[in-house]
């Protein structure tokens, strides 16, 4: 790979304005018209169409810059570089991991590219429950559209690897329908290490691709930068308070003085559990009690395979196919729906989610080369018992998510637990294993239906993930059922939008991405209008 060009050094070697860490020290105090707290998904859109229009930008990022020349495939380096807490993020009880990136880029540097519009259903529920009229699939269309031609986003053309190929060959046998999937992806070497950062830069995540454009037009970037405070005086942001923090998030200089910046608006884009933290930290108003409530993971259950023959989980493109059947089986506000997907599995990874310990464990990873895992999204937020977690303050004003897995969601886990396994064994399987602290591995379709139908759902006991977070910072019609206004303004603070996926009402059902593209390329396209009267689009 050293022979391929890395675009990020090539732009530190142009001049880009890049202070923080290695970088250089941070200034005392920094100007802009606009400020852009984090640099994922909905920041770089929004980077990209700011600087477009001619505003003077400054992108505020915790994590460090990291580019191809540093990702090596090395799972260690990657988790604790790239990742927020060191991939080992966590629900208050412990019962869910949460994968989020902490890095220039995000979580787009190291997801698995797999893009999705949000889904029409998803769409009427806001449009019904939240007020949402302008989120219309015919609304949302053409920025969905300019997305997807600026970011190459396609249904991967190649043949998928055998790892996805299951998913859809087991499906096919029972009749349920299997597609392919859209990736944002130009050039892929079908690697497959897309969670470690994409060494040849195929991956058109916004450190690649918005970030570089922003960055080209003046743009400043500070990174291992943490806004600690924003400073609010009455309905208005007044200012930032920064703070230098190490590669590990450490503060870098305890007790040392603050960074300030300075911005006629300020766009809050940190992620759904950061942003809606932040806006804690800062005591910025919620007279009615939905700061950092209702936020969404996609809970994720799995099963594990070992099929007949070699699978090599590790390469090629991670996610290309997938199924929707389950989604559509029972109405949107009914027991929990789940899309169906598949994981690569590098050693780490692998290891992290097998079942059991001591000897039964090493016995199935001696197995890692057929092993075959397959993930259900299960999309929480649109029933009565389904209503997500709430973001609080540790006592060092650090985020963390109270989600309790609820008997709704676990009977979700159960149900989805049975449909994987049976396309497993339909695909092939010589075992099954549950994603359960208790279930051993069983080697017919019958005993494995018996064992997960006795398995007591108890959060611990049931392996559950997520690497999909949203809410905490609702886009609402209605003030007294949101935080933040449908044109991305926070409902209090006049001069603060907010830009990423904290601002979906429930879950998206889908890998969301796509959906925090589409949605904040239009918000940010009304947020260039209102401070310049220009127009501007991404493509």
């Amino acid at each position: 790979m050293s022979n391929i060009p890395d675009p990020i050094l090539q732009g530190l070697q142009r001049g880009w304005k890049v202070l923080g860490g290695k970088h250089g020290a941070l200034p005392e105090r920094v100007s802009c018209d606009v400020a852009i707290i984090g640099s994922g998904a909905g920041a770089g859109i929004t980077a990209e169409l700011l600087t477009k229009a001619g505003l003077n930008v400054v992108i505020v990022e915790e994590g460090p810059l990291k580019s191809s020349t540093d990702f090596k495939q090395l799972e260690p380096e990657a988790y604790a570089s790239l990742y927020q807490e060191n991939a080992g993020r966590k629900t208050k009880d412990k019962g869910i991991t949460i994968l989020q990136g902490r890095s220039v880029g995000g979580t787009t540097t190291v997801n698995w590219t797999s893009s999705f519009r949000t889904p029409p259903e998803t769409l009427k529920f806001w449009q019904d429950q939240f007020g949402l009229k302008d989120f219309s699939v015919e609304a949302l269309a053409p920025y969905f559209q300019q997305v997807q031609t600026r970011l190459n986003i396609e249904p991967w053309a190649v043949a998928p690897n055998e790892n996805n190929e299951l998913l859809r060959r087991g499906a096919a046998k029972l009749g349920i329908k299997a597609e392919v999937i859209p990736r944002n992806v130009k050039g892929c070497y079908n690697l497959g290490s897309c969670g470690m950062g994409c060494p040849t830069n195929a991956k058109q995540s916004m450190l690649v691709t918005t970030l570089p454009f922003a960055l080209d037009r003046g743009a400043t970037l500070l990174v291992e930068t943490r806004v600690e405070k924003m400073v609010i005086e009455g309905s208005r942001v007044t200012a930032l308070q920064c703070i230098a923090v190490k590669p590990n998030a450490a503060p870098a200089h305890p007790g040392g003085a603050f960074t300030t910046v300075v911005a006629r608006h300020v766009v809050l884009a940190g992620g759904a559990i950061n942003s809606p933290a932040l806006l804690m930290r800062s005591k910025a108003p919620d007279p009615h009690q939905r700061l950092g409530s209702r936020t969404f993971l996609h809970p994720v259950a799995i099963t594990t395979a070992v099929m007949a023959e070699p699978v090599q989980a590790w390469t090629g493109a991670p996610q290309s196919i997938y199924s929707d059947h389950f989604m559509h089986t029972q109405p949107v506000d009914g027991p929990i729906a789940f899309k169906l997907e598949v994981a690569p599995l590098h050693p780490v990874f692998f290891g992290a989610n097998l079942p059991g310990f001591g000897e039964s464990q090493a016995a199935l990873f001696r197995q890692y080369p057929n092993a075959h895992v397959t993930l259900a999204l299960m999309r929480d937020g649109f029933h009565p018992q389904s209503v997500g977690g709430k973001v609080e303050l540790r006592s060092d004003g650090s985020p963390l998510l109270d989600y309790p897995l609820t008997d709704y969601v676990l009977e979700g886990a159960r149900r989805a637990m049975l449909a994987m396994a049976q396309i497993q064994f339909e695909a092939g399987a010589r075992m099954v294993y549950p994603g359960h602290e208790l279930a051993r591995g069983t080697a017919t379709w019958a005993e494995t239906k018996a064992a997960i139908e006795a398995l007591p759902m108890k959060p611990l006991l049931t392996r559950i993930g997520s690497a999909h977070v949203m809410g905490g910072c609702g886009l609402a019609a209605d003030e007294k059922a949101g935080v933040t206004r449908p044109d991305g303004q926070h409902w209090q603070l006049e001069n603060l939008s907010i830009h990423d996926g904290s601002i979906f009402p429930t879950s998206i059902g889908a890998n969301p991405q796509l959906s925090i593209y589409g949605t904040v390329n239009r918000l940010a396209q009304g947020l260039a209008r209102r401070l310049t009267s220009k127009e501007v689009a991404l493509a």
